[in-house]
């Protein structure tokens, strides 16, 4: 039986619609539940391992994208949201209702900052990007998968069309090193 991971990647990868303009997410709660606006079509979404993110009942990695923080707007029931970890880089606005994940803002100087993080199968409306890659894999022994299974979970991903990273993809790492050279000078600015 092949490994369960999401249930939104598990039986293939959500499709694109180049006509999908942003939407709509929703906690899970069935009275008053949180509503989140987002503007245009998201960007780097993956599924990630980390014990930080939000995951549905069952997953063992959730989905996860960035949106611009300008294009993020609470809409309905704001005050059911409060910020998980205060400390952390990634402002998670959980819902204090259902526990969803609605909208992580980055706030500090880092690469992110101006970037919000969302779950996208919180979406109302289909179309959004799907996920390209999976971050952080190796982080699901800490949350309780047996390293036993780590074979058969990396190749799972991969024949779904998910590179796994043990860190971001890529991409992403050469733009937050480059972010990083050129705040401390060892490129020009």
């Amino acid at each position: 039986m092949p490994e369960k991971l999401h249930p939104k990647i598990d039986n293939g990868l959500p499709r694109e619609s180049a006509s999908f303009a942003g939407g709509t997410l929703v906690c899970a709660c069935t009275s008053k539940p949180v509503k989140v606006k987002v503007k245009g079509q998201i960007a780097h979404n993956h599924a990630c391992g980390c014990t930080k993110c939000w995951k549905p009942d069952g997953a063992i990695f959730s989905v996860v994208a960035v949106a611009g923080t300008g294009d993020v707007t609470v809409t309905e029931n704001g005050d059911k949201l409060k910020v998980v970890d205060p400390s952390a880089l990634i402002q998670r606005h959980a819902c204090t209702g259902c526990g969803v994940h609605m909208h992580g803002p980055v706030e500090r100087d880092h690469p992110f900052k101006g970037l919000s993080f969302i779950h996208p199968e919180r979406f109302q409306e289909d179309g959004w990007s799907p996920p390209g890659f999976t971050a952080f894999v190796s982080s699901i022994i800490e949350s309780g998968v047996d390293p036993k299974r780590m074979d058969g979970i990396r190749a799972r991903l991969k024949t779904i069309g998910l590179e796994p990273y043990d860190c971001l993809n890529p991409g992403l790492m050469d733009y937050i090193a480059t972010w990083t050279a050129k705040k401390s000078g060892a490129l020009p600015a």
